[in-house]
């Protein structure tokens, strides 16, 4: 039995999290989007997965018809080969640019994803103003607890938060110091940096 997902209208990355939440069941799927740029990154996640997507375009979408198909694109070397996996959050927000509403937007979607993706860093470290998200405030607090209670140890610099005023409301992980960011970051097989 096929499964339908309407993502029309749906903002980055909600069509390609529901249809890969879809194809979980081993059925085919029909994903309907209403961009080429959703289009696309379904398309990617699902050939990638070993699936066949065919499109076709309607009136009022574009059908992506998702059916099992070859075997799975090989992806990246994502192993902890030589020790963990750290990523490093010197920022609320991801990237560089004039416009700061869609750089906290980045962050945002880059931690919804990351929470729900079956390949997560070990550690996370929060230090400069991204010492911000670890806060009861954070735009991201949800997913970060979610990644915390799935084993992912979060440290967030404590000079860091006592700069911005923070030491008192923090919501997830543990205030850290530089001995342990660096002995982590050096003892990490791969350090990944936002």
């Amino acid at each position: 039995m096929s499964t339908t997902v309407d993502a029309r209208g749906l903002a980055c990355p909600q069509p390609v999290i529901l249809t890969r939440d879809a194809l979980g069941g081993g059925a085919p799927v029909t994903t309907i989007v209403d961009n080429e740029t959703a289009q696309h990154n379904v398309t990617r996640m699902a050939e990638r997965a070993g699936w066949t997507v065919r499109a076709e375009q309607r009136e009022d979408g574009i059908y992506l018809h998702i059916l099992p198909g070859a075997a799975p694109q090989a992806a990246a070397d994502t192993s902890q080969a030589g020790g963990p996996v750290v990523l490093v959050v010197p920022a609320d927000a991801m990237g560089r640019g004039e416009h700061a509403e869609l750089g906290r937007k980045l962050i945002q979607n880059f931690f919804y994803v990351l929470e729900v993706l079956d390949q997560r860093p070990d550690t996370i470290i929060f230090f400069n103003s991204g010492v911000k998200l670890v806060g009861e405030d954070s735009p991201v607090l949800t997913y970060l607890q979610a990644l915390q209670s799935q084993g992912v140890e979060i440290l967030a610099c404590g000079t860091c938060l006592e700069e911005y005023g923070l030491m008192e409301h923090v919501a997830v992980g543990k205030v850290s110091n530089m001995y342990t960011i660096a002995e982590r970051m050096m003892g990490a097989g791969r350090v990944i940096n936002l």
